[in-house]
Formats: structure tokens, sequence, C-alpha cells
């Protein structure tokens, strides 16, 4: 799924062109709608012909409303860049682009609006070169250029399939199974409680899930998922997501929070980055200089300290730490704005290079610029660790494949990976050593997945004993299903597991530690009832339908899913010591004669037919005994 922001010049016609393209009005505040100006971020969705939905973030375009606008295009895929025929480039045009380049959106479409209220062509030939001047050198040089209007709906199909085309060749999200979403609207609804939304980056949301809301540090689980408002079991990275969230309240959430899983992020007070400064900026970037830092939705003064100069002169790129005034969550590859407070302007932007630098850094040390710059360019093991972190729990040769490097240089990548515990090798006999054999089939995954994976399956099962109290376990497949793992992966995982005391398995099912069926007094009082009529009847005791009658379908059920309870054919069932003691005297009867008849264990328990074939086609069907003819024989 994609995203698209839209940017551009106060009064050029952006919620306009958006109402016109979604049929919703962005505008949703009353002031926009009596001012008829966008003063917060607005949110719609568009259906491209042939695809899935494209979310679009509309954001003021006043220079008072700057830093609201800059909350809502940390996350998009491409940028709607909105021009007015009739005024053509404007102050704000101008800072909207050099906002866009400094994030490097991949890519997007010029719309120019307003082309019913110009009737020379000429002007409208001069305001294009104008425009293609100004994109020159940007990250919207060569973006595709279509004449529309919002008011007559001139050039809106044409639009469409400009945007569908840009989005085709824009690369996915990519899913790294660290979910975030950096919250840029909170609000509650009543009934539900609190609802957050934001786009959804880096994985995958699902619902029940318990959430970590950093940077405060509070827990909330997942009560429901919307996108496009649908309600959905499953959010995708990329889309725009709305999450209501159930333990938390609305102030104790605030916009630039981040929502994510339990131990995948941690809030950080610096950061290493990569800096470059606006061209056309009227006084260079001084170090120590005090800046607003925005990034993703988030807004946060901040110290910039230069580390390899004293000044960065307009255009010049640099090497920085930035120390925030309060924690937030940032990663790797992330790209910010910075702005000066007083005065407002936006002065440089950038990509974060280390989200958790260990110390406060010397400035001017050569070891320090090497090792970030190594960062950035991307050293093997940096490009092998997001490989391994993009496919998940895969094979030594998938993720070598996936890393598009040479595997003499990928070996020694993997196994620095793997001596600094930032990589794991699941073995077969599934217990963790530093000596695992290695070979191209081997299973591995990031340190940082597999944490993210025993939180997953906590929660799971948390939400499956609470929903299900009366079963002993969630089938495996069940929950192989949840996490998306291949089943390879998903067995070596769950002996892991097994080994390290996470779950517990119970034939076809797993569960936690410490969770037992407990049974309420009255539901123990039917169980007793129930298995004492078995204890007077064990070789004819009541049917399916009859229990199900005496104790209700879920107490039966139970019963069986905890071995009590046998059920040898969809109507008979035994109790498990009864079953046990009938096979022993099956067994005892071959040691009379080779072949024993269905009339002959009839005979010996004092059983109907119907009782004694369905023990008897039971055994077949475990492996016990072999039918031959009208008899059966032991199997060996």
């Amino acid at each position: 799924m994609h995203v698209i922001g839209t940017a551009g010049h106060v009064d050029h016609g952006k919620s306009s062109l958006v109402q016109a393209l979604t049929g919703i009005n962005p505008d949703r505040l009353k002031e926009e709608q009596e001012r008829e100006m966008t003063i917060d971020l607005g949110f719609a969705w568009l259906e491209l012909p042939g695809d899935e939905p494209v979310g679009i973030v509309d954001v003021p375009g006043h220079q008072d409303f700057i830093e609201n606008m800059l909350a809502g295009v940390g996350g998009i895929d491409a940028a709607l860049f909105v021009i007015a025929a009739d005024e053509g480039i404007m102050p704000q045009t101008r800072e909207h682009l050099a906002i866009l380049d400094l994030l490097q959106v991949p890519g997007g479409v010029i719309a120019l609006n307003k082309v019913d209220l110009v009737d020379d062509p000429e002007w409208l030939e001069m305001v294009e070169t104008d425009i293609r001047q100004a994109v020159y050198g940007t990250a919207l040089a060569g973006a595709p250029l279509v004449r529309v209007s919002a008011r007559t709906g001139a050039g809106l199909d044409e639009l469409k399939k400009t945007l569908r085309q840009v989005l085709e060749r824009t690369p996915r999200p990519v899913n790294l199974g660290r979910p975030r979403l950096s919250v840029d609207r909170v609000f509650s609804v009543r009934g539900f409680g609190t609802v957050v939304t934001g786009t959804l980056l880096d994985g995958e949301f699902h619902l029940g899930e318990e959430v970590a809301v950093l940077p405060g540090g509070g827990s909330a689980r997942i009560r429901g998922l919307q996108s496009y408002k649908q309600a959905v079991e499953l959010a995708f990275p990329g889309s725009r997501t709305a999450i209501n969230l159930a333990g938390v309240d609305t102030e104790h959430i605030k916009r630039g929070d981040v929502i994510c899983l339990p131990g995948t992020y941690r809030p950080v007070n610096k950061m290493d980055v990569s800096v470059h400064v606006l061209p056309g900026l009227q006084a260079p970037v001084r170090h120590n200089s005090e800046v607003k830092i925005f990034l993703g939705a988030a807004e946060q003064m901040a110290r910039l300290r230069l580390l390899d100069a004293e000044v960065l002169q307009p255009g010049q790129d640099g090497w920085a730490q930035i120390e925030l005034s309060q924690p937030l969550v940032a990663g790797r590859k992330d790209r910010f704005i910075l702005r000066r407070p007083s005065p407002g302007e936006t002065i440089a932007g950038g990509v974060v290079v280390d989200p958790e630098p260990a110390r406060r850094h010397r400035r001017f040390s050569g070891p320090v610029l090497e090792a970030l710059s190594a960062l950035k360019s991307g050293l093997p093991e940096d490009v092998l660790f997001q490989a391994v972190l993009t496919h998940g729990a895969g094979t030594v040769k998938d993720c070598f494949t996936a890393s598009r490097m040479p595997v003499e240089t990928a070996w020694p990548a993997l196994s620095r990976l793997i001596e600094n515990r930032a990589v794991v090798v699941l073995p077969d006999g599934g217990q963790l050593t530093s000596n695992s054999p290695l070979t191209l089939d081997s299973l591995i995954l990031t340190q940082s997945e597999l944490d993210s994976l025993v939180a997953q399956v906590t929660t799971v099962l948390k939400v499956f004993h609470a929903e299900f109290p009366l079963k002993p376990g969630m089938p495996k497949e069940g929950l192989r299903s949840r996490l998306k793992l291949p089943a390879p992966a998903f067995n070596a995982l769950t002996r892991l597991w097994v080994n390290q005391l996470v779950l517990v398995e119970q034939g076809n099912a797993v569960r936690l530690p410490g969770f037992e069926v407990h049974y309420s007094p009255r539901q123990q009082e039917m169980v007793g009832r129930l298995l004492a009529r078995f204890a007077r009847s064990p070789y004819a005791p009541p049917s399916y339908k009859e229990c199900v009658a005496e104790a209700g379908e879920t107490l039966v059920e139970s019963l069986l899913d905890t071995g009590r309870l046998v059920a040898v054919s969809p109507e008979v069932l035994f109790r498990d010591e009864d079953l046990k003691a009938m096979r022993s005297e099956v067994a005892r009867m071959f040691v009379e004669r080779p072949v024993i008849t269905l009339a002959e264990v009839r005979d010996r328990f004092g059983a109907s037919r119907r009782y004694a074939q369905a023990l008897l086609e039971y055994f077949d069907r475990i492996g016990f005994t072999l039918r031959e003819g009208d008899g059966h024989r032991l199997r060996r």
C-alpha cells in the first residue's frame, strides 16, 4: 500500500483537488471549513483503477502552519505537488519543494490546478517553464505535470492515471517485522475509547496484539484496526491505519508518539546523523545551534552538534550528533527536517545514520567520522543484516541472495553478525549454541526479530487463553499462521521455545507455561457428574450427543481437548483410563489367539456391537491392530 502527500502554496487548491479526486473533504475542522484554509493534517483515500486504495495526507500550505505540514509528509511514498495556474510558483511552493527534496520523497506528480481560470495558452506555457526550472535538481525533477481543474473536473482522469503510473514505479514499503506507527492524530470515540492514526511502517499490526506506546513507555492492546474506513484484522506496511487502543487514555498519547511491538524500539536522547543544509539559506548553520527536529510526526527541540565543522554553509553536507531535549523513537535511515525555532525557517534535513549511539562523540575525531561514513555507505554486515531482517527466518542461501553480495563477502559478514549476536542460527536440536553448524541451508534470523517473535507468541497465546479458557492450548498451525512463518522455521523455533520454557507443547497444541484449564464450581460439578456416568458403564458409556445434552458442547470439547475423554468415532467416547484398560485387555486376547473377531471383543467387554466396532476401527486407525477379512490381527 502507498500513501501520497499533498504539497504547495496556500490557496492553490490542494484540499479542493483531494476532494475532487476522492469525494472526501480533508478539511475536518470547523475553523478550516469556515476559513476555507487547511490548518491541520487532513486525510482521504483514493481508489485507483485496478489497484488497492491509496492514502492521501493533505497538509497546510500557509506559512503559519508549516510545522503541521511537516508532521504529515514524513511517511509518504509520493507527492502531489499542487501549483495554481493563475499564480504559478509562490514562496511556500519553494519551501514545500525544498522539504520534499530534503526528505528525498521517491517521486511525485505536479498538478497545475485552476487551469479553468487561465485563458492565455502562453501564460500556461510560461508557468510550466518556471515550474520545470524550480524543480530542476530536486526530488521532483522529471516528475510528470498534469493540467487539472478541481472545480470543473478537467484532467482528473489523466491525473489518476499518472498517479498510478508513478506509484507502480515506487518500491512497495518493506516489511521488516518491526511495525511502528508515528501518531499524527489522537482522539476518543464514544463506546470505543482511544483511537490513534498514522502511516504504518516496517511491519504489520494484528488485532489483539499487545503494543508499546513510546517514548512514554506505556502499554496497550489493539482492540480494533481500520484501514481506509474498513475494519481489518491485519494492517499492512505503508497503509494509513487507525488503531483503537485499550488500556491507555487520550491524555497519555500525543502526536509524534510511536506505537510499536514491545521490545522492538526504544526512545533515544541523541542520534548520529548526516546533515544537508538548504542551498538558498541566508545564513550558515553553526555548531551547537538550537533547532527543531521533525521526524515522522514528531516535533522536538534539540541541539545540533557538528562533528566535522564549526559551520555548514548553504548547500554543504556534514556529520552531526543531535541531542534531544526529550526522548523520541527513530530508526536507521529515517529522514528528518531541521528548522530554526525563531524566526521559523527550514534550514536543513538529513538521514539518521545511528539511532542509538553509545556515547557523546568527540568532535573532529577521525575514527568517529570514518565509522559514520561506513554506516551510511553500508558495510557488508549492515547490508546483510538488513537482508536477514527483511527476509525474516530464512535460510542462509536466501539471505545471501537477498543481500546481492557475493558469497565470499557474505560469509565473513555473517560470521561477524553471529559473533556479535546480531544474528542467531536455529539448530535442529532446539538449543542455541555458539558453535552450531552453519551451512547454506541453515535457518537464521536477527536477534531483534527473535525477541519480537517471542513477544508476539506470548501475546497471541495470552489472547487465545483468555478467549478459550477451557482449551488446553492453541493449535500449532494456528499459531504458525499468526506468526506468518514457513513450516521449517516455525518447527525449529517451537523446539527452541520449548527448551527455553517460552511455551509448552501438548500434542498438536502449545500453551504458555503455567496455564491450566480451570473449571468453575458449576462446571466442575457438571464434569464430575458426566464422568461418573462413564465410570458406572465404562464399556457402554454415554454417546457424544448424550454427553452434550448432559454437560454442554463446550465442556465436552474441553474434556476431549485435555485428553480426559477420547473419541474413537464421532459418536463413541471413552474415558482415557478405560480406553487404556481395554487396549491392554485386547493385547491379552492376542496372546490366546492370533486373530480376534468383533464378536469376541463384544463378548469380552459385554458391550454392544456398535461400541466394539468403533473400538476396533479406532485400534486399526492408530496402528495397534490390522484388519484381515472378518478379523483383526495385532500389528507388529
